[in-house]
């Protein structure tokens, strides 16, 4: 409960300071700031006219009235920084969740918390869209609040959402009867009518009928299926999140541990049903992995020496007890992967709902989430249920695979899987491999050519370029040369630097210097260096501006100042057409809807579609082919 951490109070300071300065910049614009002391500035003063004729703008400016303005905002400023003290010294979000079960907050202790962690993500949010901004060429500070916004909307949603299922403010705990983890009896789920015949095509129309379906203790089923087709929305159905947090339809019956899943929320099974979310960072509730995983048996009300026990022995299990008291921020992927999955398996589920474990994680991180799964499932006894595009990792661990193909589930029979674990997508013949060696501490390039380089200049050239990240260095002294028409694949464990590379490329500020057509990047203008570098970032959805893809596409054209002849289709519009095999009129009900309700494939390739209307002499894109299907994976890859 009590332990020192610097970064709330840092952030208190920010704003307290901050709002000290606004509170100053407001006084020297309305009506200037004078006062005793002498004239720093003799700033004229202007009248408004009409209905604001009694506000004046600007006026002499002393520094009495300075002083003045800043105590006036100190009672405000001191009020944030005991917050952020108290922060700093108690975890607040624990008590709130103690309230949950007991006590005057028990109604509100939800709210407080969702608010509590919300303020971190959100100033999180402004970083990194700080950082699209630059990388788009983007200085409209309205347009930057509605990413900012969206990012704070979703951390909260799923922050809500983690905490309905792990059983926060439960009214009741339900019991769960192991030999019937799954019934589904002639169920149909969809936003809408489930019951009507309507095509797939997005949320507001997307459904699943027909299924009838028995899943047994000890099993490991996998459910496949393009991007959108609903794996998810499926595997929510058995948690509950569906009917009940999300707000989708539900005919048929579902019977979960032998719970009426219409008629039980999540937080009442949340005792045997483990979720592990499709994002895990956006779920996590606390501080510190000790805290996350035992957050369930915590907010029901379990002792702390039993709590700390059940804590230590699924770490055991799992083999993270060195992370035990390592805050969840500093997490590689693979290691939060398996700290969710701890958090989910406090409670000695009967059904454990795992969405897309591997979409985030190395090689060596997949087999191991895999083995624990599968270990999980036929030596632990749990049914476990996994949604997953990496369909190949799970072939000889499944028992059974549900592919979803149009609105039906098809339960695939003995022998059988399905056709995108058969594919085997082959990598380009002219790609060049560089591999991110984290080996020695830090990450060193070491590059192999398929054949010898072509005469002339390289197209760019990275020299002693590094990179810290606070105290640690991401990247060491990286030289490298790319020549014109290159595809190099860069590769390494998570947490190598691959990331921290790419952007240094990009947005030069670090030690190095990165040659573009013999021009030094970190020198040139924002425009000029988008026309020689562009990065596509693994959060490609921060790039994301606008309401419609139409209007995406036209703030890009605009933005370089484009002006596309009347009728014709502004050029990024018949690019991104074109990354997905489209001609413009083939692709128009894709312009019309809100970016985020694309598919991932379609998001990205509309992300890359906006980088690229620069005419860039090089293309950065992190991560392409994560939370891909087959066929996603293929599209990007041609």
């Amino acid at each position: 409960m009590f332990r020192f951490r610097p970064a709330p109070l840092r952030a208190a300071t920010f704003l307290a300071v901050g709002f000290v300065l606004l509170r100053v910049g407001y006084r020297v614009l309305f009506d200037g700031a004078s006062g005793p002391g002498p004239l720093l500035l003799d700033l004229p003063r202007i009248p408004l006219a009409g209905a604001f004729r009694h506000v004046a703008l600007l006026g002499p400016v002393t520094t009495g009235g300075l002083a003045n303005a800043a105590l006036s905002a100190l009672p405000v400023a001191a009020l944030i920084l005991v917050f952020g003290v108290l922060n700093a010294l108690v975890d607040v979000s624990r008590l709130f969740a103690r309230g949950a079960g007991r006590g005057p907050l028990r109604t509100v202790s939800r709210a407080l918390v969702i608010a509590w962690a919300t303020f971190p993500a959100l100033l999180d949010s402004v970083g990194r869209v700080r950082v699209a901004g630059r990388l788009r060429g983007e200085r409209s500070i309205p347009a930057l609040l509605v990413p900012v916004f969206e990012q704070t909307i979703e951390r909260a949603l799923a922050l809500a959402a983690s905490m309905e299922a792990r059983g926060f403010a439960a009214a009741r705990v339900a019991d769960g009867v192991c030999e019937r983890p799954v019934v589904m009896t002639d169920a149909a789920l969809g936003f809408g009518d489930p019951r009507e015949n309507l095509p797939v095509g997005g949320q507001g129309d997307w459904h699943l009928a027909h299924l009838d379906l028995e899943l047994a203790p000890g099993t490991l089923t996998v459910i496949a299926g393009a991007t959108g087709s609903g794996k998810t929305s499926l595997l929510h159905s058995l948690s509950g999140l569906f009917q009940h947090f999300f707000e989708g339809n539900q005919t048929g019956r579902i019977e979960v541990g032998g719970a009426d899943r219409a008629a039980t929320p999540p937080r009442d099974t949340a005792g045997f049903v483990g979720v592990v979310s499709q994002n895990v960072r956006l779920s996590f509730v606390a501080e510190t992995v000790r805290d996350e995983i035992g957050f369930a048996l915590a907010v029901r009300g379990v002792a702390a020496v039993i709590v700390n026990l059940r804590v230590r022995e699924i770490a055991g299990r799992l083999g993270i007890e060195h992370l035990l008291d390592r805050g969840v921020p500093a997490l590689s992927a693979g290691e939060a992967s398996l700290v969710a999955i701890g958090a989910a398996l406090v409670s000695r589920p009967i059904l454990l709902l795992v969405d897309e474990p591997l979409a985030d994680l190395d090689a060596p991180a997949r087999r191991r989430v895999c083995r624990l799964l599968e270990h999980l499932a036929h030596e632990s006894g749990v049914c476990v249920v996994v949604a997953e595009h990496n369909t190949r990792e799970w072939v000889g661990a499944a028992d059974a695979w549900l592919e979803l193909r149009g609105n039906r589930a098809h339960l695939l029979g003995a022998g059988e899987v399905p056709g995108s674990a058969r594919a085997r997508p082959g990598r380009p013949a002219e790609s060049v491999p560089v591999t991110v060696d984290p080996s020695a501490g830090h990450s060193a390039l070491a590059t192999t050519s398929p054949g010898p380089v072509a005469s002339g200049a390289p197209l760019a050239s990275i020299r002693h370029l590094s990179v810290r990240r606070g105290t640690d260095v991401a990247v060491d002294d990286v030289s490298l040369d790319i020549a014109a028409g290159d595809i190099i694949a860069l590769e390494g464990p998570n947490g190598a630097g691959k990331s921290s590379l790419l952007g240094a490329m990009a947005l030069p500020a670090a030690r190095g210097i990165v040659f573009v057509s013999g021009r030094d990047v970190g020198a040139l203008r924002p425009r000029d260096r988008r026309a020689a570098v562009a990065l596509v970032p693994e959060h490609a959805d921060d790039l994301l501006f606008s309401t419609t893809v139409a209007e995406e596409c036209l703030r890009t054209d605009r933005a370089l100042r484009r002006r596309p002849a009347s009728g014709a289709a502004p050029s990024t519009a018949v690019r991104f057409a074109g990354l997905l095999g489209l001609d413009v009129a083939s692709a128009r009900h894709l312009l019309g809807r809100h970016p985020r309700d694309l598919s991932a494939g379609e998001r990205l390739c509309l992300v890359i579609a906006i980088q690229l209307a620069a005419a860039p002499f090089v293309l950065l894109v992190d991560e392409p082919t994560r939370g891909l299907d087959p066929a996603a994976r293929a599209l990007v890859g041609a």
